[in-house]
């Protein structure tokens, strides 16, 4: 999916390079072509991800008057453009990157600053999930697709003393620092996400073999307003059929939140 091109029509991109800490982010912005200020959408991929798997959708967005914006979480991918090394990547490194991304989205000319919502991809999700709870007045709405909130746990059931955590690790092709354990080995992940009070669209693939269908069925019950589509057939990663269903139903969520 990565080389393949779509076409822009009148959505106008531009790159970014935000500075966060030593870190640098990389990004993208999708400028619909009317004028005036817009609604705004951002997009956090999922591990070893970057903002290309998101291209399709934030084409999209703009093409239908949202201002889109994807990015390369740092050290969150060994092909992404992001300044920073993964071993020094954790999940509070790559929060610190989205507020990063959220405050220039909010501060552009064309966006407004009260209609923005997250969407975030697996462990993106447990990102934007984290962030939207830090900050519930100024995100208006929140879409994850199969939110990696079994991180914690399947870290501590791997782990369950930090001195038994390598300095350094391999995990999936991506190298990972001791940090990233020491980061969330504490974390009760449903007690750090409840309390946000706006819409939440859930999207999971009761195939996952991943991450649990269980553990957005239970964030679902949690949330205030949430809705939790199964999406019947679907593993960790829709196919290009369901994962046009699902910009679809993104496209309408966004639409019925933003005022």
């Amino acid at each position: 999916m990565d080389n393949e091109k779509f076409d822009l029509g009148d959505v106008r991109v531009e790159e970014i390079h935000l500075p966060n800490g030593k870190n640098n982010i990389y990004g993208k912005v999708y400028y619909p072509s009317l004028e005036g200020k817009h609604p705004a959408i951002i997009i956090s991929h999922g591990f070893n991800g970057t903002n290309k798997t998101f291209e399709r959708e934030c084409i999209h967005y703009a093409k239908n008057g949202y201002v889109a914006c994807g990015y390369d979480f740092c050290g969150g991918s060994i092909q992404g453009n992001s300044i920073g090394a993964s071993t020094d990547m954790t999940i509070s490194t790559e929060k610190s990157d989205l507020m990063t991304v959220f405050n220039y989205i909010s501060s552009l000319d064309e966006v407004d600053e009260n209609n923005i919502v997250l969407i975030g991809e697996s462990m993106g999700g447990m990102v934007t999930a984290l962030v939207a709870k830090e900050i519930p007045q100024k995100v208006k709405s929140v879409v994850l697709y199969y939110p990696a909130l079994c991180i914690p746990d399947d870290w501590r059931e791997r782990f369950p003393k930090l001195e038994d955590v390598p300095k350094e690790f391999d995990f999936w092709g991506l190298m990972l620092g001791k940090g990233y354990i020491e980061d969330i080995h504490d974390m009760q992940i449903f007690e750090a996400i409840e309390g946000y009070p706006g819409k939440v669209l859930i999207m999971h693939g009761d195939m996952d073999e991943v991450v649990d269908f269980e553990y957005s069925e239970k964030a679902a019950s949690i949330y205030q307003n949430c809705e939790l589509v199964k999406m019947v057939g679907q593993k960790h990663g829709f196919t290009l059929e369901a994962g046009l269903e699902a910009m679809d139903r993104v496209l309408k969520f966004a639409n019925s939140s933003c005022i």
